[in-house]
């Protein structure tokens, strides 16, 4: 045989042993390829389908919400699903075109005060029948809205002057004129009223029911629901029993009234009035009287504590209220037994909170909620303050220099430093069913109450508010919502 012919074999075989490797070679790592490609496929479909098995699980949490929120529309107050037994309460959970996907699991708990149940908290885990093991639960908080959402709820023509700054929705079911800063709603349930002098118009004129110089005339509207003071009217006798059986009921001093003082430590202190000096004051309803606004002489101290399970103070006389408060807490003072007997609250000093979160007072007074006449230049207060029959403010008082037009209407020389005032803060909700007002004026001239107001509603208040403030709802909404681990 040739040699070129056995040279030309050799090659030939090597060739094909090569092509043979090479292939051995590029199969394998197409087989390494596609095995890594379909089992990253594999992971991430798997990992697909638990994100939407996740998310499906949380949809169906959400529907356990949503469930027990129409629950309570219909059954208010029931914590028990209707079983009368503890949880948790399991619900299948159905789709419209795939029948049957999952269930919900839920844990019902509510807050009760004096045995009757304010704030209800439901936890709603959901999971799906494809993957039981992926859970995701939300919790949320449901209560009835109370007035404590709103910086003030009037039931009369209102006028906020331009010294106001006003913070949180502001609503009157009459008229208002806003020449103040504010930085939320303002409403009022009438289209149109008659603005008179008392309200800065001169002559008297036909106004939009929002109207003036204020800020943000966007965030104004009219005419818009009343809110219903009929509804919103605390049930007093309802209070009152409940002070009796498990909260503190004070009966009438058959003196001047009672001074109630909070120490910042869950507890008041009480003191029976002896004796209350007379002063000259002014309001538009009553025109001139002399009405004993000042603390005279007064007995020892009782002191009470705060009872957490029922945090209701009803005193069945006038009061005069300062201090630092603890804890959650409704004061009332009226008379609910002598028909014609209205009693009211004098705030003698500032309000204030010993803790930012998690205090909360509720004040209400049968007919007015007046601030007294020697407080301090500066005052703060805290809290819901409701006027039910009469009205929120500070009566305008007569100094010195004011005697030569007003007569003998002019306070003590001893109190003429305190007619005019500097500030006064107001964190809460105001609810009072005739005018609101803290500051006089005549022709432009400041001449008694505050010179500066700030109005702010406090958000924490609104979010959970003291036992039995009044709701201007009878519907539970989501008041918080949040999901947990």
């Amino acid at each position: 045989m040739p040699v070129h012919t056995m040279v030309l074999k050799k090659m030939n075989s090597t060739a094909r042993g090569s092509f043979v490797l090479l292939t051995l070679v590029f199969s394998a790592v197409f087989l390494t390829l596609i095995t890594s490609l379909s089992g990253y496929i594999f992971i991430e479909k798997r990992a697909q389908l638990a994100k939407e098995n996740l998310e499906k699980s949380l949809h169906i949490a959400e529907a356990g919400l949503n469930y027990y929120r129409w629950r309570l529309a219909h059954f208010p107050g029931d914590i028990t699903d209707g079983t009368g037994n503890p949880g948790p309460y399991v619900h299948t959970f159905s789709d419209p075109e795939e029948g049957t996907i999952g269930s919900f699991s839920l844990e019902i708990s509510g807050q009760t005060f004096c045995g009757v149940t304010s704030g209800i908290s439901i936890t709603s885990t959901g999971w799906t029948n494809a993957d039981p093991s992926l859970k995701r639960s939300v919790r949320a908080v449901y209560t009835r809205p109370s007035v404590a959402e709103y910086s003030h709820i009037v039931d009369a023509n209102v006028w906020a002057g331009s010294d106001r700054i006003i913070s949180g929705p502001y609503h009157s079911n009459g008229g208002v004129r806003m020449d103040g800063t504010h930085n939320s709603t303002v409403s009022s349930g009438v289209s149109s009223w008659y603005c008179s002098s008392s309200f800065g118009c001169s002559p008297q004129q036909n106004q939009p029911g929002v109207f003036g110089s204020g800020s943000n005339p966007e965030l104004w509207s009219y005419p818009t629901t009343p809110v219903d003071f009929g509804g919103i009217t605390v049930d007093l006798a309802e209070l009152r029993q409940y002070a009796i059986d498990d909260g503190v009921f004070i009966e009438n001093s058959n003196r001047f009234g009672w001074r109630v003082v909070f120490n910042g430590d869950g507890t008041f202190d009480v003191r029976k009035v002896q004796s209350a000096t007379k002063v000259w004051e002014y309001s538009t309803e009553d025109g001139w009287q002399q009405e004993r606004r000042i603390v005279g002489n007064q007995q020892s101290a009782t002191t009470y504590s705060i009872p957490a399970d029922c945090p209701v103070v009803f005193i069945e006389d006038d009061i005069w209220v300062e201090g630092v408060v603890s804890g959650k807490v409704i004061l009332a003072s009226a008379d609910v037994t002598n028909p014609g007997v209205d009693h009211s609250v004098v705030l003698s000093g500032n309000i204030t909170y010993a803790n930012e979160s998690g205090d909360g007072i509720t004040i209400i007074g049968e007919e007015n909620v007046l601030i007294g006449i020697d407080v301090p230049n500066e005052m703060t207060i805290q809290g819901v303050f409701i006027a039910q029959k009469g009205r929120f403010g500070r009566n305008h008082y007569c100094d010195y220099d004011c005697s030569s037009t007003k007569g003998n209407q002019s306070v003590p020389g001893s109190l003429d430093e305190y007619v005019t005032r500097s500030t006064l803060n107001t964190i809460g909700t105001v609810v009072s069913k005739e005018r609101v007002g803290t500051k006089w004026t005549s022709g432009g001239a400041f001449l008694s109450g505050f010179n500066q107001r700030n109005d702010s509603f406090d958000k924490a208040l609104a979010d959970s508010p003291p036992p039995f403030t009044p709701y201007v709802s009878e519907d539970y909404l989501f008041r918080s919502w949040r999901e947990v681990n």
